[in-house]
């Protein structure tokens, strides 16, 4: 047990180590982040030490249920490449650049239509894909019209990470948390409908109080007219994302996994893309540039922490973490444990973790899964070091040259998200007195 526990700290603080002081090294011309490394070595070392025994390991990897790690990186890559794919064509430049015509010289205005836009889609598509592509041009706009772009890229970022909560394929550790335990696309959205809204409001009221003052100023610069690029291709892939959404609303009444759903709509997708890039030599570079575009190192990061978080259930530490939980008020403490969690090893690796802890009971307790699910998405703006998409998120204002510390983002983070998470598992209270 003691071997575990130290190899599988020494993982953690690597990998908040890495994020904090060293998150990418350059390889040659190549970038490559080094958040998973740490846990990734470790689930190596457990398994080559024998602390995890190596049968147990690629039993449970390619174990048929929902908690196998391959499937879940199936359905996350599938959604992801169908949305990077709509962003290489344009599309949610072509609805941000709608959002700034629309509201003219109202920077309030402005921020409105921008915090829907994007609610709208990461709830469809992914957190992650919202922000990589948000960002930037929020960055670009706001120096063209000589406007500051902290409220926007704040509200952006929340806003991605709050409504990702409402259905089961915003955020992979949704798809995790809900997989693990067998919930259902649909009854996955009878409980978090009204603990996402109530967090999604509280957030963005909190958000539009901060900087209220900043959004009085006018613009005074013409947006620029953004196009989407290529018809057939938007067609093809918002066409084959929606009905991927649908297959997955309906997988368990028609007996279809969801990783199959999802994966069968990227790889059409990808096929229809390919060919048409060999036809039209010039959008060749859609299916190119997606394929670059994929967060890779999600599969390592995973597929290590699913080996330490192993190795802990089998050597009991699970058990007691349990233990020290306990039952009562399970909304409120593992609302808040896992928030707590979430900011201290990465809520992907937290989600991991409470899953197998959960797992300990001799019932399932669902008021205490879905308040991990609701905390693993809002934990993500209390902290850099709450989610990948922090994470990135940092890296995109670096490269762009706008400083932003990591105290700063803290100090926005505990205004916001500790108001918001206290919305939002009040709202799960609400939402099981309804539904019970």
């Amino acid at each position: 047990m003691v071997g575990v526990i130290v190899i599988a700290a020494i993982s953690i603080v690597g990998l908040i180590a890495s994020i904090l002081f060293l998150p990418s090294v350059q390889i040659g011309k190549l970038h490559v982040s080094t958040y998973w490394m740490m846990p990734l070595l470790g689930g190596i070392v457990l398994l080559a030490s024998g602390l995890l025994s190596f049968d147990v390991f690629v039993g449970a990897l390619f174990a048929n249920n929902a908690v196998n790690p391959l499937q879940i990186l199936a359905i996350f890559f599938s959604m992801v490449f169908m949305s990077i794919v709509l962003d290489e064509v344009g599309f949610f430049r072509f609805l941000a650049s709608v959002a700034a015509k629309r509201a003219k010289q109202s920077q309030t205005l402005l921020f409105i239509l921008l915090c829907i836009f994007v609610s709208v889609l990461t709830i469809f598509t992914s957190n992650d894909i919202i922000v990589i592509t948000f960002t930037p041009f929020i960055i670009f706009f706001s120096r063209h019209a000589k406007i500051s772009p902290l409220p926007y890229l704040i509200g952006e970022f929340v806003a991605a990470n709050t409504w990702s909560a409402l259905l089961v394929v915003g955020n992979p550790t949704n798809i995790y948390l809900a997989g693990s335990f067998g919930i259902d696309f649909l009854a996955y959205v009878e409980r978090m409908f009204i603990p996402t809204l109530f967090a999604g409001f509280v957030a963005m009221a909190i958000i539009f109080l901060l900087f209220h003052k900043k959004l009085k100023d006018p613009i005074e610069v013409e947006p620029s007219d953004e196009k989407i690029i290529d018809k057939p291709i938007f067609i093809v892939s918002a066409v084959l994302l929606s009905s991927c959404i649908v297959l997955i609303a309906i997988s368990t009444w028609i007996s279809l996994p969801m990783w199959i759903a999802a994966l069968g709509s990227a790889v059409i997708l990808f096929v229809f893309v390919f060919v048409y890039g060999l036809i039209n030599k010039k959008e060749f570079f859609v299916t190119t540039d997606s394929l670059k575009r994929l967060p890779y190192d999600l599969a390592p990061l995973l597929l290590g922490m699913f080996a330490i978080v192993l190795a802990l259930e089998e050597s009991g530490i699970t058990e007691v973490l349990f233990s020290a939980l306990g039952n009562d008020q399970p909304i409120l403490v593992y609302g808040l444990a896992s928030f707590l969690g979430a900011n201290l090893v990465n809520n992907i690796p937290m989600s991991v973790l409470f899953t197998e802890i959960l797992k300990s009971g001799s019932v399932v307790n669902y008021q205490a899964v879905y308040a991990c699910i609701l905390s693993s998405n809002v934990a993500a703006f209390f902290t850099p070091v709450g989610a990948l998409a922090g994470v990135m998120w940092m890296g995109l204002l670096k490269q762009n040259h706008l400083r932003f510390t990591f105290l700063r983002f803290v100090g926005y983070g505990a205004l916001i998200s500790i108001p918001t998470v206290l919305a939002g598992l009040g709202g799960l209270y609400l939402s099981f007195l309804i539904f019970a």
